[in-house]
C-alpha cells in the first residue's frame, strides 16, 4: 500500500541535528502509547500514514513501548512493510534500551550485554537491518560510562544504527558521554530529554552543554504527559492519565496548576492557537532544539498538534507574559 501525498516535504520544515548532516523534522512522532497491541491497528496505521503524508518523516520508538512490551515496535514492523515498503530511505526510525525489559540481571539499565541483545531483538520485531537512531534510555549509576557507550558505538560498528544518542542523561553526565564518543569515532548525535513549559529542568546548563558541543536536542512530553492539551482546564477528565496514575498522578493536577493552565490557554488563544499548539511551538522557540517529539492517539489529535508549526514565532510580550504565568 502506497497512495502518500506528493507534497508531503512541502509541509514540513526540518532542521539540522546539532553539527552532523541529519535534519529531522520540526515535530516527530513517538510511539510510547498507542501503538501496541492494547490499540487497534488500524488506528495506528492511519496515524502513521497520515503523520507521513504531512512531512514526518522521524519516528521514534523504544524497545519497552506498547503493551505487551515490544508490540509497538512488532506493529509499527508490520505497518512499515505492508504501508512504507520501498520508502525505508525516507524515514528515521529511532529506538532505545535502558528501561526494564525482561526478568533479572540482564534485561534493564546500560550494561553492554543488556543494550546489545535488546537491540538485536528490536530489530527483528521491526524487520529492520539497522536504525538510524539508537539511544541509551537512561543513565546507569552502576554501569560504568565508557560501557554504556561503548555499546552504542559497536552498534555502530556492527552496521545496526547509524547514529547513537542518549536520553534523560545530565549535563555533566552528557558531556563526559561526548567525549568518550568522540574518542571512539562515534560522535553523539542527539539527547533526548522531557522537555515542556512545566518541565525546564534542562535550561539551567543541559541546552548550553548541547549548543556548545554540536549535539542535537529532542524534546519528549512537550505537553507535560498531557496538562498542556487543555483537558485538565477545570479538573480531572474521566479516563484521561491522571485518573488511572500512568505517567501523571492526579495529586499533581492542583487548582493552582489548573488557573495556570487556563491563563496559558488565554494566551493561546490570542496567538490563534490551542493551548497544545503554544506549547509545541514554545519548545521549538530555541534554534538548538531540533525537533518536538509527541504521541498522538487518533489523526484528529496529530494533526492538532502538527499545526502548531503555522505560528512557531513569539513576540517578546508573549514570551515575557508566559514567564510570568509559570514564575507565578
Amino acid at each position: 500500500m502506497t497512495g502518500f501525498a506528493d507534497d508531503r516535504y512541502d509541509k514540513m520544515a526540518y532542521r539540522r541535528t546539532g553539527r552532523s548532516g541529519l535534519k529531522l523534522p520540526e515535530i516527530s512522532l513517538g510511539l510510547w502509547q498507542n501503538f501496541g497491541d492494547e490499540k487497534p491497528l488500524a488506528n495506528s496505521r492511519a496515524i502513521l500514514r497520515r503523520a507521513f503524508d504531512l512531512g514526518v518523516t522521524h519516528f521514534d520508538l523504544a524497545n519497552n513501548y506498547g503493551k505487551p512490551y515490544g508490540s509497538a515496535e512488532t506493529n509499527f514492523g508490520r505497518i512499515l512493510r505492508e504501508d512504507f515498503h520501498g520508502l525505508r530511505d525516507e524515514l528515521v526510525i529511532s529506538t532505545k534500551a535502558g528501561w526494564d525489559m525482561w526478568p533479572g540481571p540482564y534485561g534493564d539499565l546500560g550494561s553492554r550485554k543488556y543494550l546489545t541483545a535488546s537491540l538485536d531483538q528490536s530489530l527483528r520485531r521491526m524487520g529492520l537491518e539497522y536504525v538510524d537512531i539508537f539511544y541509551s534510555h537512561r543513565p546507569d549509576p552502576d554501569t560504568p560510562l565508557d560501557e554504556t557507550m561503548g555499546a552504542l558505538d559497536r552498534a555502530v560498528r556492527q552496521g545496526k544504527a547509524l547514529y547513537v544518542g542518549i536520553s534523560s542523561y545530565t549535563a555533566e553526565q552528557t558531556r563526559e558521554a561526548v567525549r568518550i564518543l568522540r574518542d571512539l569515532g562515534t560522535p553523539l548525535l542527539i539527547h533526548q530529554p522531557a522537555y515542556s513549559m512545566l518541565n525546564r529542568w534542562i535550561e539551567p546548563d543541559l541546552i548550553d552543554v548541547l549548543g556548545d558541543e554540536g549535539v542535537g536536542c529532542i524534546s519528549f512530553s512537550p505537553l507535560a504527559q498531557g496538562l498542556l492539551t487543555g483537558r485538565y482546564l477545570e479538573g480531572i477528565p474521566e479516563g484521561s492519565r491522571a485518573t488511572q496514575w500512568y505517567s501523571l498522578s492526579a495529586d499533581r493536577v492542583t487548582e493552582e496548576l489548573r488557573a495556570k493552565l487556563r491563563a496559558l490557554n488565554d494566551l493561546a488563544a490570542k496567538r490563534g492557537q490551542t493551548l497544545a499548539q503554544m506549547a509545541v511551538a514554545w519548545v521549538l522557540r530555541d534554534p538548538r532544539m531540533t525537533s518536538a517529539l509527541i504521541g498522538a492517539s487518533s489523526v484528529a489529535q496529530l494533526e492538532e498538534n502538527l499545526a502548531a508549526r503555522r505560528n512557531l514565532d513569539f513576540a517578546d510580550d508573549e514570551l515575557a507574559a508566559i514567564e510570568a504565568l509559570l514564575a507565578s
